[in-house]
C-alpha cells in the first residue's frame, strides 16, 4: 500500500485519477483504518487530506459555512456560530462514535462512507446542505442526499471526493434538529434516524420544510409527502398526526438484528413528530 499526503487539491485529484488500483481517501480514517486492519478491504493507494489548507477550516459562506472535508466533528461542536446557526447539523456530527473518535471523524467521511444509518446525514441532508465534489473534470455541486447510492456505495467517478460540504444559511425564523433511535445510550449505530428543518412565518405556522429518514432505507430518504403535511400548519395535534403517518409510508427499512421492518416504521413516526417539535422550538429562538 502507498500512502500519499498531498498538499493542494490538484496533487490529489492527479493521485487518484492516476492509481489503476484501489484507491481510497483519508480524511479522519475512522472508517478506513478499521477496514483495513480487518482486512475487509486492501486499497493500492491511500490519499490523505489532511495537510491540504482549504479541507482543515470552517469558512463563513454567502451566509453560511462550508466545511473543509478534513475537519472533525469535535471541531463543529466547537464553533459558536456554526452551532448556533445549526445546531441539529452539529448535534448529529456529535453522535459519530465517542468523544476519542469524534476528535479524528469527518462528516464528509461520514457522507462518503456511504451507511444508509450515518447519523450526520439527514441531517445535513435537511439544511439542504451541498457536497463540493473535485475530479479531472473540475468541480460539481451535488445535493449531499445525492452523494450515497446504496450501501458502501457513492455516485463519486475515478479521481473525484468530496472536498468540502457548504451549509447554507438558515432562514430568519429557522430551526432544524436531528434525534436518532439506539438500543444503548451511546455508541451505537442507529436504527431510525430523523433530520427535520423548518421555518416559521409571522404567525408561527410552518412555511417550508424538509425532512429526511435515515436507517429506513437503503439510502437517505427525502419525506417530500410528510414535509408538506407539516406545511400551513402549527403543528396541532391533527397535522402532527398526519405527518407521522407519512412519515411512516416514506419507510423502506429491512428487517435485521437491531430491529424489525414493522419497528423501524413505527418509530420512524414518533421520532419524527419530536424532532419537528424541537426544531420548532428552535425556530422561535427558544
Amino acid at each position: 500500500m502507498r500512502y500519499e499526503a498531498p498538499t493542494t487539491v490538484e496533487d490529489a485529484v492527479k493521485l487518484l485519477a492516476a492509481e489503476q488500483g484501489m484507491a481510497k481517501v483519508l480524511a479522519g480514517g475512522t472508517d478506513l483504518l478499521v477496514a483495513i486492519r480487518s482486512g475487509r478491504i486492501e486499497p493500492d493507494l491511500v490519499v490523505d487530506l489532511k495537510r491540504i489548507e482549504e479541507m482543515t477550516g470552517i469558512e463563513p459562506e454567502d451566509g453560511g459555512f462550508r466545511i473543509g472535508a478534513a475537519v472533525p466533528s469535535a471541531e463543529m461542536g466547537a464553533h459558536a456560530n456554526l452551532v448556533a446557526m445549526w445546531p441539529g447539523v452539529v448535534e448529529s456530527a456529535g453522535l459519530i462514535g465517542s468523544t476519542q473518535i469524534q476528535s479524528r471523524a469527518t462528516v464528509a467521511g461520514n457522507l462518503c462512507n456511504a451507511s444508509p444509518a450515518a447519523d450526520s446525514v439527514p441531517a445535513l441532508a435537511a439544511a439542504r446542505a451541498k457536497a463540493s465534489i473535485v475530479g479531472p473534470n473540475g468541480r460539481r455541486d451535488v445535493p449531499v442526499e445525492d452523494v450515497p447510492a446504496g450501501p458502501g456505495k457513492t455516485s463519486l467517478e475515478k479521481g473525484e471526493f468530496v472536498a468540502s460540504i457548504l451549509l447554507p444559511k438558515q432562514a430568519a425564523r429557522g430551526g432544524d434538529a436531528y434525534l436518532r433511535f439506539i438500543p444503548r445510550t451511546e455508541m451505537d449505530i442507529a436504527v431510525v434516524g430523523v433530520g427535520v428543518n423548518l421555518t416559521l412565518d409571522e404567525s408561527a405556522s410552518i412555511s417550508e420544510a424538509r425532512v429526511v429518514l435515515g436507517a429506513v432505507g437503503p439510502r437517505v430518504i427525502v419525506a417530500e409527502e410528510a414535509a408538506e403535511a407539516l406545511v400551513g400548519t402549527s403543528g396541532d395535534e391533527a397535522a402532527m398526526k398526519a405527518f407521522s403517518e407519512a412519515v411512516s409510508a416514506a419507510c423502506a427499512p429491512i428487517d435485521d438484528k437491531r430491529g424489525t421492518r414493522e419497528y423501524r416504521i413505527e418509530v420512524a413516526g414518533v421520532l419524527a413528530k419530536r424532532a419537528v417539535a424541537i426544531a420548532m422550538d428552535r425556530a422561535k429562538g427558544r
